[in-house]
């Protein structure tokens, strides 16, 4: 395992919170990565994150494309995003990350943070934009601009693109991996961990492509039906942090506790919410025959030996949930428009192209689709070491 370019703890002078940075490496100078705020939050953590967007990173590599593959990074911070100090501590982070933002750090929205939330708290901080670092490389930096901006204000049924399009990739991979299992989408059940950004379009875009979601959990427990549950209703209940609103539920709707989602007499399950979520204790418990990781790192390795062992299959979060990131990417370098339906189109092919090559070179190697997606990597990052250059 490499050592990353740069790797930091930050402390907060006034609440004694702690945050991190982890560059995992530069290409042209820049690297790429979210920034997250939960409870817990470590530098391991982060660190394992930042190796992750170097591989989501790779995995999108398009020689012909506009948008060319920066180096992976994240950001996170030990505290709790409900905590009333909270967007004080990340004003506060983001101020004593300003000269690796302004440099070699692009960020965005991740777990426990929306957008609008870290761009407000940006401009606190002195910061022209959290993807500032790459303007150098744009042909067009006001047109570049412009154009994401313009993709930010799009909504679609009352929900920002934004927040739709790593769904539509994650509903993609399950929609992928079934055509090539040759299983229909209609009967196929579905349970997911989270319905926030992430988790909530996902559980959108399955139940609009004919898949049933038999069950969706938040910090409150499970709700499942197995006859299928109302998934608008739902996502019009949730509030900032994803949780629904009980009062939305229909009388064949059930609450039970939080991890019975794992149990869920589901045919997939889709944890979007925690890392860590899966492991090797209750791992026990799963009987769906394919998991995807709409979260970063939510099955820990020794679980997912277990699950592999017993026939189940694990698409991974670098594939599964890269579209959020490379959807920037495309937009802001120019691949796509600001329109909806181009934002779709492009992510679904795209995660399709993606997925199928995946899973093709999991059955040609003989390994799981990690390992192959791995695989794929190290095809890749030679390819682009060569042609742009690592900083490390």
């Amino acid at each position: 395992m490499s050592t990353p370019f740069l790797s930091l703890t930050w402390t907060d002078h006034v609440t004694g919170q702690r945050g991190f940075l982890v560059v995992d490496r530069l290409v042209r100078g820049v690297s790429s990565g979210g920034l997250r705020m939960r409870p817990g939050c470590t530098l391991d953590e982060v660190a394992g994150l930042a190796r992750g967007m170097t591989m989501k990173e790779a995995l999108h590599y398009d020689p012909d494309g506009r948008y060319v593959p920066l180096g992976g990074a994240k950001g996170g911070i030990d505290c709790d995003p409900r905590d009333p100090r909270a967007y004080g501590v990340l004003v506060r982070y983001l101020r004593a990350m300003r000269p690796y933002v302004e440099s070699c750090w692009t960020t965005g929205e991740d777990l426990g943070l929306s957008q609008d939330l870290v761009d407000r708290a940006a401009v606190e901080a002195g910061l022209v934009s959290t993807v500032q670092a790459v303007y150098p490389l744009l042909d067009d930096e006001a047109a570049a601009r412009r154009r994401l901006a313009d993709a930010f204000a799009v909504e679609v049924d009352g929900i920002g693109l934004d927040e739709l399009v790593g769904g539509c990739g994650v509903a993609e991979s399950v929609l992928t991996a079934l055509d090539r299992a040759g299983l229909p989408y209609a009967g196929t059940r579905v349970a997911v961990q989270g319905l926030g950004t992430m988790g909530g379009a996902t559980a959108r875009f399955l139940a609009r492509a004919g898949l049933t979601i038999v069950a969706v959990a938040d910090i409150k427990g499970t709700v499942t039906n197995p006859a299928g549950l109302d998934v608008d209703a739902l996502l019009a209940a949730r509030d900032a942090y994803g949780t629904v609103d009980r009062s939305v539920l229909r009388p064949g709707d059930r609450e039970t506790p939080g991890e019975d989602w794992l149990a869920a007499d589901a045919d997939v399950l889709v944890p979007a919410a925690v890392s860590y979520a899966i492991d090797t204790g209750n791992q026990e418990r799963i009987g769906a025959r394919l998991i995807v990781e709409a979260a970063n790192m939510p099955v820990l390795p020794e679980a997912e030996e277990l699950l592999a062992a017993r026939g189940v299959t694990v698409l991974p979060d670098v594939v599964v949930n890269s579209g959020t990131n490379a959807w920037w990417w495309w937009t802001l370098f120019g691949d796509i428009g600001p329109a909806a339906d181009e934002a779709f189109a492009h992510t679904r092919r795209s995660m399709r192209a993606l997925v199928d090559l995946m899973l093709a070179r999991a059955e040609t190697d003989g390994t799981t689709p990690r390992a192959a997606a791995h695989a794929v990597v190290a095809d890749r990052l030679p390819v682009i070491e060569a042609r742009f250059g690592w900083y490390r």
